[in-house]
């Protein structure tokens, strides 16, 4: 079986030199060691020394020199608009504080992966939402930024694998 041994950041190689791609949602995107298949089905072992999150573009190095392209999948989410800047601060302070995984968007709104009872939270505290799909890609957050590198690391109370 093929193995994917190391993640390499999408700005450390050129994405058209791709042996295939792997598309895998927020929570698949964040292992050590499983068995993924890529986008024509073929098995392949994740077998990282650590778990490590990759983003869309990245690239997992198979052992033998090919490459398979992340690709983040399109997921159910929630688009959140607060009415200022100090509201969508606001708001992204209580998504925060209930340690759910946010991306902002360039728009200044923000995203996370739906959820009925945040999504009732944020309405009542005045946001507007938007329920979609699409790709999400959150902040790594202050654990990963500490040990951002080539591999990624995520934080030590990850429980994925």
């Amino acid at each position: 079986m093929r193995r994917a041994i190391r993640v390499i950041a999408k700005s450390d190689w050129v994405p058209a030199e791709a042996n295939g791609t792997v598309t895998l949602s927020f929570e698949d995107r964040f292992r050590r060691r499983v068995c993924l298949h890529d986008d024509v089905g073929e098995a392949f072992l994740l077998d990282l020394p650590h778990a490590t999150r990759f983003e869309d573009g990245d690239g997992l190095a198979l052992e033998g020199g090919a490459v398979l392209m992340v690709r983040a999948a399109v997921e159910d989410v929630l688009n959140i608009a607060g009415t200022d800047t100090q509201h969508t601060a606001r708001l992204a302070w209580h998504i925060g504080n209930r340690h759910t995984p946010v991306e902002v968007l360039p728009n200044g709104q923000l995203r996370i992966l739906y959820d009925h009872v945040l999504a009732h939270m944020l309405e009542g505290l005045g946001a507007v939402t938007t329920r979609l799909q699409s790709k999400f890609v959150p902040e790594s957050g202050a654990y990963d930024a500490q040990s951002q590198g080539d591999a990624r690391h995520g934080h030590a109370h990850s429980h994925h694998g």
